[in-house]
């Protein structure tokens, strides 16, 4: 909500959902290059190019959304959308900057679906080996990061040995509140400094942010009691994907481990298909958590196909929305809080040991089956750290060589 001192200062007036949703659509076909670009993006065309708000409220907005868990950029792009045009502006930013990706993943998992034929594809390898150097690119920089001294090294180190070690969902649970709660007692660091200007104004009221909060609580321990209750695939899905987008914490790509222990154990989506997808979703703009409409669409559920792939992205986006909703009117007071900042970085530095150890299981050992794949990732890495390549063209150079490969091998047309 904008009030009117910032149009006599210059600034645009309220926009409308439809304006929002139109400017969003733009950047969710257009912002390749995950969410530390997308960030880049949103200043560029929100601060610089229409003035929606300034670089300072936009810097503590991204400060916010970097603190809370879930795919900050999206929830940057919810928080703009709210702040121009309230509730409704909040969807038309998400709808406009998800919708993209989405759909091409859902058209992905349908053609993949109805010809399994493509399972075996050398281009589909392909996709399956450059997963393994976008989440070595993706553990580098978060390793380099999140985890600059010995403390918080150790309980990366920590949390790789006890994922790798027991490797199930509710040891990234376990993994996330261990480190979380020796951050908050060890790592003894200094708050940020508060803005010289306050987090733009928001229509959201304590009130609701508790009932944000409540609701938060209620269904992420609510969907696990009725997904044991009822035996279902459809509600067993449901509550590992909200689970997932309620606990990423560092990075979109930390969804990986948490999806996979929620999909592939219990068979309801083939680990093959999960890394095939996971790499696509590296060659389409838009946010990294698109990829559970993938998941939605290919797996042995009652709502496999589209419909499925709707729900599921609408599910994994709910927490990162009420999380949002429910920080919004009191981060002023939960920065300032050294405890906290232990906390966080605590649990940082734990999901970047999970998503290591993810690089090994599943993505090392699904993909890399020899020397020649293995040559193939490591050109792949080549391209994205050395090369500073965009992503998406990497992955088109992975799907091209493994199809390419697969001709010399004789496995391929």
């Amino acid at each position: 909500m904008v009030d009117t001192g910032s149009v006599r200062e210059g600034r645009p007036p309220p926009a409308s959902a439809w304006q929002v949703f139109c400017a969003f659509l733009r950047l969710g076909l257009t912002s390749f290059g995950g969410p530390i670009a997308h960030l880049g993006y949103f200043r560029t065309e929100f601060v610089e190019r229409r003035g929606w708000l300034d670089d300072r409220s936009y810097a503590d907005l991204v400060a916010l959304c970097q603190f809370l868990p879930g795919p900050a950029s999206s929830q940057v792009g919810m928080a703009i959308g709210l702040g121009r045009a309230g509730w409704a502006g909040a969807l038309a930013a998400w709808l406009g900057f998800t919708l993209p990706s989405a759909l091409v993943l859902i058209l992905f998992a349908v053609g993949l679906a109805g010809n399994p034929a493509l399972a075996g594809a050398g281009w589909v390898h392909g996709l399956k080996v450059v997963t393994v150097a976008v989440v070595a690119q993706a553990v580098w920089g978060m390793a380099k990061a999140l985890c600059p001294d010995r403390p918080r090294a150790s309980l990366a180190i920590l949390a790789a040995l006890l994922t790798l070690l027991l490797p199930a969902a509710g040891t990234q649970l376990v993994a996330i509140g261990l480190t979380g709660l020796i951050g908050h007692a060890w790592l003894k660091l200094k708050p940020p400094p508060l803005p010289a200007v306050p987090l733009a104004s928001y229509p959201v009221s304590r009130r609701t942010a508790v009932l944000a909060l409540g609701l938060l609580a209620l269904l992420l321990l609510g969907l696990p009691l009725a997904a044991a209750a009822s035996g279902s695939a459809l509600a067993t899905l449901i509550d590992g994907v909200f689970r997932s987008g309620a606990l990423v914490f560092g990075g979109g790509h930390v969804v990986l481990p948490l999806l996979q222990a929620a999909v592939v154990p219990g068979g309801l989506v083939d680990n093959a298909d999960f890394l095939a997808g996971y790499g696509a979703a590296q060659a389409v703009p838009g946010p990294l958590f698109t990829f559970a409409a993938y998941l939605g669409t290919v797996a042995a559920w009652p709502l496999q196909g589209w419909p499925g792939g709707l729900l599921l992205l609408l599910v994994i986006f709910v927490p990162a929305f009420l999380i949002l909703v429910g920080a919004l009117p009191f981060w002023e007071q939960w920065r300032s809080r050294q405890g906290i900042q232990g906390a966080v970085a605590g649990i940082n530095a734990g999901v970047v040991g999970i998503l290591l150890s993810a690089l090994y299981d599943p993505v090392w050992t699904g993909a890399i089956h020899g020397p020649v794949d293995f040559a193939l990732g490591l050109a792949a890495f080549g391209l994205l750290v050395v090369a500073r390549m965009p992503p998406a063209l990497v992955v088109l150079f992975a799907a091209a060589a493994g199809q390419g490969l697969a001709i010399l091998a004789g496995g391929g047309p």
